[in-house]
């Protein structure tokens, strides 16, 4: 069976407030910033595939911060209002190929009344307890978040089917690379990958050497000798009987008391970065019988070399399976493949490819693909070279006490033909971008350039007027007595001519000095709107 999901709709859970992200049939690299719901788009794939969360059935895992927190707000508000309308929902949406083999799944009973088939997981308030949740929110002032005790996980198919995940069909494997956060977990993990691996016959012999290891300590003669001791305290701390024994009860098998090696070092004492990819690597070994690999991060703890291994490891091993893989990494991108990159933020997953053509072309040349720069960044300021870089980045510290970066902008530095194709990418993920630039002596036409753009609330082309100051070096002229800048640069120009022109042959030396130095000097007026 070859199927994938086509579609994924979420609506109020977590961090996703209301999202439809269309997939690619085999590969997604899904960027983002931090917090923007790329791990969350991860989960509810998961979890409408699996029932579960954090390896448990979600019916005993669900707890108030599951739900969006504006529609949590938006609720307790409307309480107070005397509403008294079922509470919020979360809505979980998976739209599959149309694949014969999933014929069973198939129907129009979902949020966009397709014909498709698919499995929608609603975790919604039952009517059932209409007369305790009337008395729970009698008073709500007392309400400070939503009554998960009064709810009901409601897992069907588009066919409006009860289902399991066994009759779903499609089998998914997770692997979070940042579940690393103790020894205990990492151990847990390889060791349940490992039993996965592992025949019924050799799981039963590993369960009995394991079980005659236990039978020969208790034959040991130094144990028998300190049971002996110990039987001796009888009557004075118990009735009964005190010795020493391992664990031979049904939930202490050989699992609990196995530990992984590698090269004879115990796993838990092995770096971080090995300990992550041999965790992936084993998951897509024993994952044949998955149809969907979702990894988180696989680049976490990992140098550049062993990075590149595993990512080899991962694109032979998925086949034509589907995969989505999260990254911050430019490397995990180019070689995966940049045709395949998903935009991420605030729910809104843009293909890279489906992008102006013209754009599109421009950011899959582009070295080091800058594309992601801006897609991670809160907020950017766009500017035309280095010069004007180092300029921003001087006006940004005199205004906030800080760099930039610090403060979450990033300051990239385009080249001014190709500002419109990162605003474009703005535009779509809604980005707040301030773009920096010359008005080289042609204001109309520069309002020309931009006219897509100079409406948009998050998106601010900053400029002066004066077209006899066209560049940046006329323009700190005009804002600065030719004294300050003399004094700044170590020079002794008598005209404004003179100077400029040392200013313009020198253009990067010139900003260099200005970033550099205590001394004051005036930022133009359209720099210190771009870094307010």
């Amino acid at each position: 069976m070859s199927v994938h999901i086509t579609k994924v709709v979420i609506k109020n859970y977590r961090c996703l407030l209301d999202s439809s992200v269309d997939l690619n049939p085999n590969l997604n690299v899904i960027v983002g910033d931090n917090e923007c719901g790329k791990s969350t788009l991860l989960e509810a794939i998961h979890l409408a595939l699996s029932g579960q969360i954090n390896g448990r059935a979600i019916q005993g895992e669900l707890h108030p911060y599951l739900f969006n927190s504006k529609v949590v707000t938006e609720y307790i508000a409307a309480l107070h209002k005397k509403y008294v309308g079922p509470p919020p929902s979360i809505l979980i949406e998976l739209y599959f190929s149309d694949d014969p083999d999933l014929t069973k799944l198939k129907g129009r009973i979902n949020s966009l009344k397709l014909d498709v088939p698919g499995v929608r997981m609603l975790i919604e308030f039952n009517e059932g307890y209409r007369a305790e949740y009337d008395d729970y929110i009698a008073d709500p002032s007392l309400i400070r978040t939503v009554p998960v005790e009064h709810y009901i996980v409601r897992w069907r198919d588009f066919a409006d089917n009860d289902v399991t995940a066994r009759s779903i069909l499609v089998r998914p494997s997770y692997i979070d690379a940042s579940t690393l956060r103790n020894n205990g977990v990492a151990n847990r993990y390889v060791l349940d990958v490992v039993k996965d691996s592992l025949t019924r016959e050799e799981q039963v012999s590993l369960a009995l050497s394991y079980r005659q290891m236990k039978d020969r300590f208790l034959a040991d003669p130094k144990v028998a000798a300190i049971n002996s001791g110990l039987e001796a305290k009888k009557g004075h701390v118990s009735d009964k009987a005190i010795t020493v024994s391992l664990d031979s009860s049904a939930r202490a098998s050989w699992e609990s008391g196995v530990m992984p090696h590698l090269d004879e070092i115990p796993m838990t004492l092995v770096g971080k970065g090995e300990q992550s990819s041999v965790k992936i690597k084993l998951a897509l070994d024993v994952a044949d019988n998955s149809h969907v690999f979702l990894i988180e991060e696989a680049e976490n703890h990992l140098s550049f070399t062993n990075l590149a291994s595993l990512i080899a490891h991962i694109a032979a091993k998925r086949g034509d399976r589907q995969l989505l893989i999260t990254t911050h990494s430019s490397y995990v991108i180019n070689k995966l493949g940049v045709d395949s990159v998903l935009m991420f933020m605030n729910g809104i997953a843009t293909k890279l490819t489906a992008l102006d053509p013209k754009t599109r072309d421009y950011f899959l040349k582009l070295p080091g693909y800058d594309t992601l720069r801006l897609v991670l960044s809160k907020r950017a300021i766009l500017v035309e070279g280095p010069s004007d870089e180092l300029v921003v980045q001087k006006a940004f510290h005199r205004k906030h006490g800080k760099m930039p970066i610090e403060a979450g902008v990033d300051v990239i530095s385009v080249s001014s033909l190709a500002f419109k194709r990162f605003l474009e990418i703005a535009d779509i993920l809604n980005i707040k971008v301030d773009v920096v630039t010359d008005n080289d002596g042609d204001v109309a036409r520069l309002q020309q350039k931009y006219a897509d753009y100079l409406k948009h609330k998050h998106i601010a082309v900053r400029y002066d007027t004066d077209e006899s100051a066209r560049t940046l070096e006329p323009q700190l002229l005009k804002a600065n007595d030719r004294a300050v800048l003399n004094d700044i640069f170590d020079t002794a120009y008598t005209t404004d001519e003179e100077l400029l022109k040392f200013m313009q042959n020198n253009k990067t030396e010139v900003a260099l000095r200005l970033f550099e130095t205590d001394k004051a000097w005036n930022v133009p007026e359209y720099i210190n709107r771009a870094v307010a």
